[in-house]
């Protein structure tokens, strides 16, 4: 096999910025520690064989720090940087790229970090920022979504979305649909393939605290307002075929400390049930109908899909909602404690005729990040893919795969091998597949802790116990990072 080609030698580069040197922030160093610089490489080195009808891109979002941080560092404030690997007649690719938002733009033209981080305070001496109230730095490093061809890069406090060329990973500007963006989108919105449509909601510490939007195919939004009682912190939504499914939960920022000194302390209200806001797609306000749970917190949604008179949303819920500082961590005992992120699979289930609220656990496992098959969004869905949590570490890791099968309740598992932990990992359609729900493949970046080795592991997900079926070598260290998206071929004029 030969060399990787690299588009500089350089980018050969494995060691983390010169300024981490000193940084004890354990989300800072080894497997989440930032890489200096854009990647190209082809000619990969292969065990195993890529299968020649696994045709697109597999993308990854995820923060990484360019300067050093101008406040206290969380996890989520790094610059968002994509890594892709492309799969094409049985070879593969990989590039890394900067999300350029035009936050990135200002600190690279001022040399310096500019916004103070998730846990500093608001800088009046910042360039105006992004975020529920407006202070952050919009980084994009959180999620992707496929949308008219391009991929949307989004960020968790809700931003301007950035478009990404899915064949090379550069960023090709923001998505203000027209002009008609007046608010932000949320780090997960959905699409639907079938339609082409885009649907979103965005939230704000002054009101209108929530609205709902959707974007037609032909690039046409509508804007809904969504009526809570105050500043919330919503994180995902749900799409079946006829409705969204939007989140009131009680866990959010102490009002009083919001509203008297301007102080972000997230707290869990155990007495306020978690509320629901079942909306039409296309409907207003009036047309909203509330369902309320058991209180809880929900990160990420796997689907939503209707039954009769029900309607059915299956994600993982969280198992600890505000968790004690974890002892010894200093200044970030607080931040470690809410990344260990422990969560189960779950079903809530809303009887649209009754009112009624249905729920029930479905594993017992900490497991989350769940990917499902996209052609199955909205409607009944039997499988979805998440990542392993171990719960006695440090820091968040992802240490192997649950495929889960709601119809018979069996569970396949693969675990990663000792030291090496995954990535959130999509669901490829195989080309020219059966059409049967798994027929496909997952794909994953795969880091080793110890000697900051990476691959990409290929591992057909209608039988994801018999381990990988390819593993793509990396000539970079690809940092742990946050949500992923496949790409199909067919998106980039390939097929």
């Amino acid at each position: 096999m030969n060399a990787p080609r690299l588009s500089d030698p350089l980018r050969l580069e494995r060691d983390a910025p010169t300024w981490l040197s000193d940084v004890e922030n354990p989300y800072l160093r080894g497997l989440y520690a930032p890489v200096r610089a854009e990647t190209t490489a082809e000619d990969l080195e292969v065990i195993g064989e890529i299968p020649t009808d696994l045709c697109g891109a597999y993308m990854r979002n995820g923060p990484n720090q360019v300067y050093p941080p101008a406040s206290k560092h969380h996890w989520f404030d790094g610059d968002g940087m994509v890594h892709t690997v492309a799969f094409k007649d049985g070879q593969a690719s990989y590039r890394s790229r900067f999300v350029k938002t035009d936050h990135f733009k200002l600190n690279a033209a001022a040399g310096r970090e500019q916004w103070p981080g998730y846990m500093g305070h608001p800088n009046p001496d910042a360039p105006p920022g992004a975020g529920s109230d407006g202070w952050l730095k919009d980084s994009a490093n959180t999620d992707l979504i496929v949308h008219n061809g391009e991929v949307l890069a989004l960020w968790y406090q809700a931003g301007v979305p950035v478009r990404i060329d899915p064949a090379t990973g550069e960023t090709l500007g923001p998505q203000t649909f027209g002009g008609q963006l007046q608010r932000q989108v949320s780090a997960h919105a959905k699409t639907d393939p079938a339609t082409g449509e885009m649907f979103f909601f965005d939230y704000n510490t002054k009101p209108p605290y929530m609205t709902y939007h959707v974007v037609s195919p032909d690039g046409r939004m509508s804007t809904v307002e969504i009526d809570v009682p105050g500043p919330r912190l919503p994180h995902d939504m749900a799409l079946s075929k006829n409705y969204a499914i939007l989140h009131d939960l009680p866990l959010f920022w102490d009002p009083e400390l919001l509203k008297t000194r301007g102080l972000h302390k997230v707290t869990f209200y155990e007495d306020i049930p978690s509320r629901f806001a079942v909306i039409p797609r296309y409907g207003s306000a009036e047309d909203v109908r509330w369902f309320e749970a058991e209180p809880g917190y929900i990160y990420h949604v796997t689907n939503a899909y209707e039954d009769g008179d029900w309607l059915i949303m299956e994600g993982c819920r969280v198992t600890d909602p505000c968790p004690d500082s974890q002892p010894g961590r200093g200044q970030y005992a607080r931040m470690m404690a809410f990344l260990l992120l422990k969560a189960r699979f779950h079903r809530w289930k809303f009887n649209l005729k009754t009112g009624e609220t249905k729920e029930e656990w479905l594993d017992d496992r900490n497991a989350e990040f769940p990917t499902i098959n996209m052609d199955v969004q909205g409607v009944p869905s039997r499988y979805s893919y998440h990542v392993s949590i171990p719960t006695d570490r440090e820091t968040m890791v992802f240490d192997g795969l649950i495929k889960y099968d709601t119809r018979t309740g069996r569970s396949q598992s693969l675990r990663f091998e000792e030291g090496w932990y995954g990535s959130e990992s999509p669901f490829a359609p195989r080309l020219n597949g059966s059409g049967e729900e798994d027929d496909g493949y997952l794909v994953s970046f795969v880091s080793n802790e110890a000697e900051g080795r990476s691959e990409i592991q290929v591992i057909d997900a209608s039988d994801i116990e018999a381990g990988p079926v390819a593993r793509v070598k990396l000539p970079v260290r690809v940092p742990a990072g946050f949500h992923s998206t496949w790409v199909p071929g067919s998106e980039m004029g390939w097929v």
